[in-house]
């Protein structure tokens, strides 16, 4: 039977590659829009905390079991910033393309070789609002910032996010490549196991 989960987020690119990433399960994933669920302050002081706290909002809210990814970059060379003020790091509101030339802003003066960074990815899912064992997941995904934007796909900082591995930015990498190696799929497989292994659990007290 589909199971349907709101995903606590209003970013229309992260609702895509979770549609995308979760296309194979049974479970419909519904934006909080669909309930006008009114932002809630990311008052915590790390992406789990803050992922909890928006999961256990949109599950309030829609009366529905909630998925919430909080997520972001920490450079080295900026002491782990901007972190969890990722989204708004150039100010509330502020569009990718001003976040990315704050960033750049920032980095001016740092050397090729110590521009090392990293996406992090929070996940929290909640069977309802007050679910006192929510599933909790982090992921990373190692790289380096460019020194100006390169590619059109993906969102916020991937213009600038190189990534070794594959010669290119997390902006140039085919889709399907992408979500098998982001922070966000590393934490979406993660969180798949143990959802795999609560639905056992629960089938066995039934």
């Amino acid at each position: 039977m589909l199971q349907k989960i709101v995903l606590a987020s209003g970013n229309a690119g992260k609702l895509r590659e979770f549609s995308q990433l979760f296309a194979s399960w049974d479970i419909e994933v519904v934006p909080q829009s669909a309930f006008k669920t009114p932002d809630v302050e990311e008052s915590g002081l790390s992406f789990i905390e803050n992922a909890l706290i928006k999961a256990r909002h949109a599950s309030r809210v829609s009366g529905l079991p909630a998925l919430a990814d909080d997520s972001g970059l920490a450079v080295d060379a900026l002491g782990g910033a901007p972190g969890i003020y990722s989204a708004r790091y150039a100010g509330p509101g502020a569009s990718d393309e001003e976040n990315n030339r704050k960033l750049l802003d920032a980095m001016e003066s740092v050397g090729d070789s110590q521009r090392h960074a990293s996406f992090h990815c929070a996940l929290a899912f909640v069977r309802g609002h007050d679910d006192p064992v929510p599933l909790v997941c982090s992921a990373q995904w190692r790289g380096s910032i460019l020194q100006s934007p390169l590619g059109e796909q993906g969102f916020g900082y991937d213009p600038l996010f190189y990534v070794e591995s594959h010669k290119m930015t997390s902006a140039q990498l085919p889709r399907e490549v992408k979500n098998r190696i982001s922070h966000r799929a590393r934490a979406v497989r993660l969180f798949e196991a143990m959802w795999r292994e609560q639905m056992q659990d629960d089938n066995r007290l039934e």
